[in-house]
């Protein structure tokens, strides 16, 4: 499956760690077969992704994809759950917050807002493969979930995986009406687009004191 063995992954702590193991295996899925297909080359949106994921881990980004992507694997799928990595502000309210948005603008937007409001955001990612990873990898207060993303999964199945594998509280932030309304049940909140930073702070706020 890995570079690590099977029975490494099994032998540790059980269903968390196995959680672990099929994200971060479906994220190198994921990036293994776009630089293959696109010939070392990634798109500007994949691109940005990457180096997003990258930096959670201090890496170079400076680089060729290739060769950032082939460090942050080695990182992955040797990298335990982190535990106790929320940044936690004296009064409280800062959060570790998962940022997924398929809109560029909207996503540089967010994390920018979110950034000078004091929380610690990870991302954004505008697939859910990354984000999953990220989630698996980190403490994740809460996530900002766009519903229609890039890849076969949407934003509706990650939260239920975020939900279900690690209690992650869902904040959905979508222009699809029909679709956040049927899946409200998975989400704490629900920010139709378009939203503004008033909006979206006053949300996070409300999460923030149940924390």
């Amino acid at each position: 499956m890995f570079d690590r063995p099977q029975s490494s992954v099994a032998s540790d702590t059980g269903p968390d760690q196995i959680a672990v193991a099929e994200s971060v295996e479906r994220l190198c899925r994921l990036y293994d077969d776009r630089l293959d297909q696109a010939g070392q080359a990634l798109s500007p949106r994949d691109l940005q992704e990457l180096n997003a994921l990258a930096a959670v881990y201090d890496l170079d980004i400076q680089r060729p994809a290739q060769d950032v992507w082939r460090d942050l694997r080695a990182v992955l799928v040797r990298q335990a759950p982190v535990a106790g990595e929320r940044a936690t502000s004296p009064e409280g309210h800062a959060l570790t917050l998962l940022v997924v948005e398929d809109d560029p603008d909207a996503a540089a937007s967010l994390t920018e807002l979110l950034g000078e409001a004091g929380h610690n955001v990870i991302g954004p990612f505008h697939s859910a493969a990354a984000a999953e990873a990220a989630a698996a990898l980190h403490d994740i207060d809460a996530a900002l979930l766009d519903i229609n993303l890039s890849d076969q999964m949407t934003g509706v199945d990650l939260a239920r995986t975020l939900r279900d594998r690690w209690a992650v509280r869902v904040i959905f932030t979508s222009g699809d009406v029909a679709a956040a309304a049927r899946h409200a049940d998975l989400a704490e909140a629900l920010l139709l687009k378009p939203y503004n930073g008033a909006q979206i702070l006053e949300v996070v706020d409300r999460l923030a004191a149940k924390a």
